[in-house]
């Protein structure tokens, strides 16, 4: 009998699919050991050697799977193919060879015999392919998984008790979280600090010859840029082009192409999910990894672009037979991975069967696994497919009033071939009229408006997760759970997807920039990210490169945690007073749970109160009485209620009146 461990209960099901009865698949059910959670556990004296020990709960995962060991003839080592599946199978490798002996045994016999088997899709070719040519677990990969361990571990140990002190007891930082949640404050202030500038956009309607629709904008005014300063400068040009005469100056069209996108990595899904199904990431990496377990998708935390030969040639033969011959380029698309770092598997994220074209008539039609599972089969199927031809049209309108000359321009594409666009259609292309130079115009209307510069956009799932990336901050499989830990621990809040800094994340990011520069700074934390994955190449040993870090960081936490000030996190009164003490204002304050109201005078008056937003004066479309107000899950998630709950007991994930 051959025992063969994986992490997940579903994982395993789909694996006892190909296997026979010679085998026995079993989950860990993830990690096994880990740091302990009640102390350090990092011998900072002794090379900082790890203790690790059981994970609670799993010792009697950890009893059954040493009985089972005691008595297979092989154990394979089935876990994920990354670093986190490599250290899971380091520690099961390490527990079932602990006392697995028995009094039948003989001494010679008490070593069990491990195999590694790393596969990056669960079909039944890529399982039984793994098993027949196994490994051994690769300890640069376990190293650099203890390295990421230690020093996150390190980390929060040694700062969160420095914000105990210093800002609000209950706090915590990490290293990578902290410096995404500083991206996010910065941000913030940048809006903050904004000023709208004003500026106008001056449109003329025209008609062509043959009665087609045709809008162009004003740049120039006698060959000067046109910049309006006041409105009276936007109707003395408004009142011009009403009277002027136009005529189409020139039309310039270039042939342009559009390549296929690479398929997806860990990111770029993310990225897209969030763009079209307005998903967090931490939904989609959950889907995904459903999706991965039942064998539809490949492993789905990849930083790599790369494709398998055989997942090419199926891509090409159903491009020809869906789509025809013209769909299809003459030689295979290859893309190759930007980054030198690219490491957590060997392919891009792609469907395990081209020929599926969805799960909507499956028995699998879960409708979340069907969105996700469309949008990688279409960016994987559309990443071999022909490139898209377009017309780039540029227009140049003259319009010309007395002695005064204006310019007025529009530019637009017309799609020759659609190409991979076939499956990912543009809907923003403006469609010009055919017009040729030399033909007059006629005006049908000018219109004016009035706009104002815009700040930065807050960062959302999608373009928090590309900065990180573009920075070098975090991996394929930490983008997820960092945002989710700034979640929770109330630092950030998400408002209409948009990440917004509360009170106590500002204040926390401010102190750790002020009294930790160098751990907080964007490009510390990427050159860290390059050391752990120089220790996963095998190039540099981990506890050297822990000691680096260490040394200078506990010097700090020491001087920081005598000398700094106090940090005082700001609160918004309520204009109210405490009904408890009479003497304190009421404030609003943020949490663990998000905002709530207390006393000002608080430690020495302890009074708290949930804080009820209501929405834009919006009434219960159950009751029609209560308000509709914002409410939060035990999970830290948002939805709308009524605020005569339980009276009534309406709730609704979407804004009432929204689709």
């Amino acid at each position: 009998m051959q025992l063969v461990l994986v992490e997940s209960p579903t994982k395993a099901r789909k694996l006892s699919q190909f296997l026979g009865k010679d085998f026995i698949v079993e989950a860990s059910m993830g990690h096994v050991r880990d740091l302990p959670k009640a102390k350090l556990g990092v011998d900072i004296d002794h090379d900082f050697e790890p203790e690790y020990e059981i994970v609670d709960g799993k010792k009697t995962t950890v009893t059954k799977l040493k009985k089972l060991a005691q008595s297979a003839e092989k154990v394979i080592l089935a876990t994920d193919p990354d670093r986190e599946g490599e250290a899971i199978a380091w520690h099961l490798a390490y527990l079932l060879n602990e006392k697995t002996a028995t009094a039948k045994k003989k001494k010679s016999d008490t070593t069990v015999h491990f195999d590694r088997a790393t596969f990056h899709e669960i079909t039944q070719d890529a399982v039984l392919d793994a098993l027949a040519h196994p490994g051994v677990v690769r300890a640069e990969l376990v190293d650099a998984q203890q390295a990421r361990r230690v020093l996150d571990r390190l980390v929060g140990y040694y700062l969160s008790p420095v914000l105990w002190k210093k800002v609000r007891r209950g706090l915590s930082a990490g290293r990578v979280q902290s410096v995404a949640l500083r991206l996010i404050v910065e941000r913030e202030k940048e809006i903050n600090v904004f000023i709208p500038e004003a500026y106008w956009e001056i449109d003329a309607h025209l008609y062509t010859p043959k009665q087609e629709d045709l809008i162009v904008r004003l740049f120039e005014k006698n060959s000067d840029v046109f910049e309006p300063k006041t409105q009276q400068d936007v109707d003395v040009a408004v009142q011009a082009l009403r009277h002027a005469t136009y005529a189409v100056k020139s039309v310039q069209k270039t042939e342009r192409t559009r390549v296929s996108l690479p398929p997806f990595t860990t990111s770029t899904l993310q990225q897209s999910a969030a763009n079209r199904l307005g998903w967090s990431a931490k939904q989609t990496m959950s889907v995904a990894q459903e999706l991965y377990e039942e064998g539809y998708i490949t492993y789905h935390r990849t930083d790599s672009v790369a494709l398998s030969s055989q997942a090419i040639d199926a891509a090409r033969s159903l491009i020809v037979l869906t789509y025809g011959q013209s769909y299809l380029p003459q030689t295979p698309r290859l893309f190759k991975t930007s980054s030198k770092n690219a490491q957590e598997a060997h392919e891009a994220i792609r469907v395990t069967n081209a020929g599926l074209r969805s799960l909507e008539d499956t028995s699998d039609g879960n409708p979340r696994r069907a969105k996700l599972y469309d949008l990688i089969w279409r960016r994987f199927i559309a990443s071999q497919m022909e490139s898209a031809t377009y017309d780039q049209t540029s227009l140049v309108v003259t319009a010309q009033v007395e002695k005064d000359g204006y310019t007025l321009k529009t530019a637009g594409s017309v799609l020759r071939f659609d190409g991979w666009m076939k499956l990912f259609p543009n809907q923003g292309d403006i469609i010009l009229p055919a017009i040729i130079e030399g033909e007059n115009l006629q005006l049908n209307t000018v219109e004016s408006n009035q706009k104002f510069t815009q700040p930065p956009a807050r960062y959302n799932d999608a373009s928090l997760i590309k900065t990180l990336e573009k920075l070098g901050i975090g991996r394929p499989s930490t983008y997820a759970s960092i945002i989710s830990v700034i979640l929770d621990r109330g630092y950030v809040e998400r408002k209409e997807k948009a990440f917004m800094a509360t009170p106590i994340g500002e204040t926390v990011s401010d102190f750790l920039v002020k009294y930790f520069p160098k751990e907080l700074d964007y490009q510390f934390t990427a050159e860290m990210e390059d050391d752990l994955d120089s220790i996963a190449r095998g190039e540099k040993k981990w506890k050297n490169v822990i000691k680096s870090f260490f040394e200078p960081f506990e010097k700090t936490v020491a001087a920081v945690t005598k000398d700094a000030d106090r940090a005082k996190v700001p609160v918004e009164e309520t204009g109210e007073m405490c009904p408890d003490c009479k003497e304190g204002k009421l404030v609003i304050r943020s949490g663990r749970f998000g905002r709530f109201i207390s006393c000002a005078r608080f430690p020495d008056c302890k009074y708290t109160a949930k804080l009820v937003e209501k929405v834009d004066g919006m009434k219960c479309p159950d009751c029609g009485e209560g308000d509709v107000v914002i409410k939060r899950t035990k999970r830290g998630r948002n939805f709308f209620g009524c605020s005569r709950y339980p009276a009534c007991n309406f709730a609704s994930w979407k804004k009432p009146g929204t689709t």
